[in-house]
């Protein structure tokens, strides 16, 4: 009981400090970040270039899972493509150079390369399907209403941390709750156990592993030592990976600080796509 109340608090302040302190500097930065020009780029370019961006914008934010959101608050505020918000909030979790720096000492460059390339390849399938569905309309009126103009937010401390509290007390409280929840399915589901129960290359392991990496809030950089262990372990890399981009791209806190901004139609399609994307992926490094 006390690993699960140590567990949470270490969450939640860890996510209080992230999550205010992106959003105070996004809101800061929100007058030298030329959003027009963003926009009509993305209007006049070919989608190959409009997912290009996405990609790029999510290697150089190497955020968490659950630090993404202020990020895709702003996007979304700014009228930026659903679909490019879509690829960023699928991508930036799992992917930035100092995650692939690692995995390619742990794991070896092969598995790196091969990892870049399905979760970018999935990322932009998942972004431009969602949007192509009409799953835009899912989304709430929190990322919507106005915003002042970049000559009045210019590096402007007061109106940044004004915007900044109006955003912790809409999303705050789903945070705090998912933390909670996912403190307690952490500690409660030690890696022990998903390694012993695990093993083998079963087929039916990888959506259990994508399945369970779902509550399980686990930064991808901290999930890369301790899917060594399990590969080292006898545990095949197909689950692992599985279980890895699931943990990493999706976490209780996540789906609950996204159930105040998205409808629940969109919640339910991004938490499916999240095992989607963790299972093609655990699935196609059985051929590795």
């Amino acid at each position: 009981m006390i690993d699960i109340i140590q567990s949470f608090l270490k969450i939640a302040f860890e996510l209080t400090l992230l999550f205010v302190g992106i959003s105070f500097v996004v809101n800061l930065l929100q007058g030298l970040i030329p959003y027009q020009k963003i926009e009509d780029l993305m209007n006049n370019s070919h989608a190959v270039l409009q997912a290009g961006v996405a990609v790029g914008f999510a290697f150089v934010t190497p955020f968490c899972s659950c630090s993404t959101i202020p990020i895709v608050v702003n996007l979304l505020r700014n009228k930026v493509k659903f679909s490019i918000v879509m690829i960023f909030l699928f991508a930036s979790p799992v992917l930035d150079l100092t995650i692939l720096t690692l995995m390619t000492y742990l794991l070896g460059w092969k598995v790196s390369l091969f990892y870049s390339l399905i979760t970018i390849t999935l990322s932009i399938i998942i972004g431009f399907s969602l949007s192509a569905l009409g799953f835009e309309k899912q989304l709430k009126n929190v990322v919507v209403k106005h915003m002042p103009s970049s000559q009045e937010k210019r590096l402007n401390f007061r109106l940044a941390a004004k915007e900044t509290w109006e955003l912790v007390k809409t999303v705050y409280p789903f945070l705090i709750l998912g933390a909670a929840i996912g403190a307690l399915i952490h500690g409660a589901v030690p890696t022990t156990w998903i390694t012993s129960y695990m093993g083998g290359e079963h087929w039916w392991l990888v959506p259990i592993a994508a399945i369970i990496g779902l509550p399980l809030y686990i930064r991808l950089s901290t999930m890369i030592p301790i899917s060594q262990i399990m590969v080292a372990k006898g545990m095949a890399l197909g689950p692992v990976m599985a279980l890895m981009i699931s943990s990493a791209g999706a976490s209780l806190p996540e789906v609950t600080m996204l159930h105040s901004i998205f409808k629940k139609k969109l919640v339910i399609a991004f938490v499916g796509s999240v095992i989607f994307m963790s299972s093609i992926s655990g699935f196609l490094f059985y051929i590795i």
